[in-house]
C-alpha cells in the first residue's frame, strides 16, 4: 500500500498548472522550430516566428504564453494499492490545486470558467472546477495528465457517427477544412474512433497529450494500420494549405494522433479534437514521496528569431489619425505595425453595448473612428502595463458587426476568419478587419504602453479599456473591398 497525502496532490496540480501556462513542451518547440525554418509563406512564417518569440518571452519572464489560460482537464490513473490521506475527494484536491494556481499572486492566470452555463454564466473567479476523469488501475501510484485547453481550440471539437463502411480519413480532412483558424494552428489534430459517443471524445482528448513523434514515424515508416492513417491525415491536412493562423502555408499540423476502442457492430463514432499552438499539458506521477515538480526546458530549445526579418516590409500606421481613405490601399496579407490608441472589448462587452443601445441609453464612450481589439488580458503583475494580451476568436463577435459599424468603428482586431455576412458588411462600410497572432500574447503585450479602464468594470477581463500601443504587429485579414486572407491564403498554398 502507498499513502499519498491529499495536500501533495493539490501542490502537484498547482505547480503543474503554473508550469504549463509558461512553458511550451520540448517536443512541440522542436516541431514548431522546424516548421518555422521550412515555411515558405511570408505571412505564415512571420506568425510562427511571433509565436516562438513570444514563447521565449513567456519562459524567461514566467508569464502565461497565452491570455486564455484554459479550462483544466485532468486524466487521473489511481493505483488500486493507493490510499489518499485526507478528508476530501481526489477531485476536490485537484480543484484546490487549480484554485491556488490561478490565484497565484506572482503569476495570476486568467479565470475563464463560468457556472450556471445555460443562464447566468457567472465567472467562478478561480477557474474551478476542473474536468477530472478518474480511472483505477493496478499499481501503487497516482498518474495525473494535466491539461489547460483554451476556448478557441475546444470550441472546434467535432463529433459524428459514421456508417461502418465510411472513410474516417475523408471525414476528418473535410471537417478540418471547414474548421477555420479559430483553433490557432499550427497545432495538433487528434482523432478518437470507437466505443460510444462520449468514449470517442475522451479518446481524442487523451491522445492529444501523447508525445509528438510524427518526424520519427515518417523516418521509420508505419507499423500498423493506425499509423498509416496518421501519416495519411498528416499529409492531407497540411496539403489543405490552411497554414499558421489560417494565413495560408505549408504547416497546419505538427502531428496527428489516432486512438481507437471496440464499438458496436452498427456504429462508428468518430471524434475530432484540435490542439492550439499553446499545447499545454504535462504528466506527473505521485509515489507517496511528496509533491512532484517539473524541470523547466533548456532555453537552447528556442531558436533565435531575426526581428528585422519579422518587421521587414511592414507598414507603420498611426491609429490616432487613421481614416477610411487611408485603409483603402490595404490588401489582404499586408503586415502592419500599429501605434496609437485602441479600445478593447469582447463577448460580454459587445452584449452590454447592444443592451444599452436597445434601451436607447447613451454609451459611456464613443466608437466613432475607433479601432477595437477583441481581447481579455491576463491581470498585470509588478510594473506591467497589462498582462499577456493575445486576441480572441472574432467569429463570436459576428452578430454585433453591423451594430459596431453603425457606431462608426473603423477597424476590428481579433484572430481567425470572419463569417461571410460580416465580411460583406465590413466591406460595405469601408472598414477593415485585422488579425493579431493567437499564441503570441506576451509579444503583443510588450507593444502596449498604457492601459486605462473606460467602462464596464464589473466585467473583469472583459471590461472596455483603452490601450495605447506602439508597433503592435497585425495582418490585414479583410480589406475595404471585402477580400479575405483566410480565403486567398489557403487557396494559394493548397496542394
Amino acid at each position: 500500500m502507498t499513502t499519498i497525502r491529499g495536500p501533495d496532490i493539490t501542490e502537484t496540480v498547482r505547480a503543474a498548472l503554473q508550469f504549463i501556462a509558461v512553458y511550451h513542451t520540448p517536443d512541440y518547440l522542436r516541431q514548431l522550430t522546424l516548421a518555422y525554418q521550412n515555411e515558405q509563406s511570408p505571412a505564415a512564417r512571420s506568425a510562427i516566428g511571433q509565436i516562438l518569440e513570444s514563447s521565449r518571452l513567456a519562459a524567461t519572464g514566467n508569464r502565461p504564453m497565452c491570455q486564455d489560460t484554459g479550462m483544466v482537464t485532468v486524466f487521473a490513473k489511481v493505483g488500486q494499492s493507493v490510499v489518499i490521506d485526507g478528508d476530501k475527494s481526489l477531485a476536490d484536491y485537484v480543484n484546490d490545486g487549480v484554485r491556488q494556481a490561478y490565484l497565484d499572486v506572482g503569476n495570476p492566470l486568467r479565470a475563464s470558467m463560468v457556472a450556471d452555463p445555460i443562464f447566468a454564466r457567472r465567472n467562478t473567479r478561480d477557474n474551478t472546477p476542473a474536468v477530472t476523469h478518474v480511472e483505477t488501475c493496478v499499481g501503487d501510484t497516482i498518474e495525473l495528465l494535466i491539461a489547460a485547453k483554451g476556448g478557441g481550440s475546444e470550441n472546434k471539437a467535432r463529433y459524428t457517427m459514421l456508417n461502418p463502411a465510411a472513410s474516417v480519413a475523408d471525414w476528418v480532412v473535410g471537417t478540418v477544412e471547414k474548421l477555420g483558424a479559430g483553433w490557432c494552428p499550427p497545432g495538433l489534430i487528434s482523432v478518437g474512433v470507437g466505443g460510444s459517443a462520449e468514449k470517442a471524445m475522451l479518446l481524442a482528448k487523451r491522445a492529444l497529450m501523447d508525445e509528438i513523434d510524427m518526424g520519427e514515424l515518417q523516418q521509420r515508416g508505419p507499423s500498423s494500420k493506425e499509423e498509416e492513417l496518421r501519416l495519411e491525415l498528416f499529409e492531407r491536412i497540411n496539403a489543405l494549405g490552411i497554414g499558421a493562423q489560417g494565413l495560408g502555408g505549408l504547416t497546419t499540423v505538427v502531428d496527428v494522433k489516432v486512438a481507437s476502442y471496440p464499438t458496436h457492430a452498427a456504429s462508428k463514432p468518430v471524434a475530432l479534437m484540435p490542439q492550439c499552438a499553446a499545447n499545454r499539458h504535462a504528466k506527473v506521477t505521485l509515489r507517496g514521496e511528496g509533491p512532484v515538480y517539473l524541470d523547466p526546458p533548456d532555453l537552447d530549445l528556442w531558436p533565435e528569431i531575426d526581428r528585422s526579418e519579422g518587421t521587414a516590409g511592414m507598414h507603420r500606421i498611426d491609429l490616432d489619425s487613421l481614416t477610411r481613405n487611408d485603409m483603402q490601399n490595404w490588401k489582404p496579407g499586408d503586415r502592419l505595425l500599429l501605434s496609437g490608441k485602441i479600445l478593447t472589448g469582447r463577448d460580454a462587452a459587445h452584449k452590454r453595448i447592444a443592451d444599452m443601445l436597445s434601451r436607447g441609453e447613451p454609451l459611456p464612450f464613443s466608437l466613432k473612428d475607433r479601432v477595437i481589439y477583441y481581447v481579455g488580458p491576463v491581470d498585470p503583475v509588478g510594473d506591467e502595463v497589462v498582462g499577456p494580451a493575445g486576441p480572441t476568436t472574432s467569429t463570436r463577435m459576428d452578430a454585433y458587426t453591423q451594430m459596431m459599424l453603425d457606431q462608426g468603428i473603423l477597424s476590428m482586431i481579433g484572430k481567425a476568419e470572419r463569417g461571410p455576412d460580416s465580411t460583406e458588411r465590413i466591406a460595405k462600410a469601408g472598414a477593415t478587419y485585422l488579425i493579431a497572432v493567437g499564441g503570441a500574447a506576451v509579444l503583443v503585450s510588450k507593444a502596449i504602453t498604457s492601459a486605462r479602464l473606460i467602462a464596464f468594470e464589473d466585467l473583469g477581463m472583459e471590461a472596455v479599456r483603452e490601450f495605447e500601443v506602439r508597433n503592435m504587429p497585425v495582418t490585414v485579414a479583410v480589406d475595404g473591398s471585402g477580400q479575405s486572407i483566410h480565403l486567398l491564403g489557403p487557396a494559394r498554398w493548397r496542394r
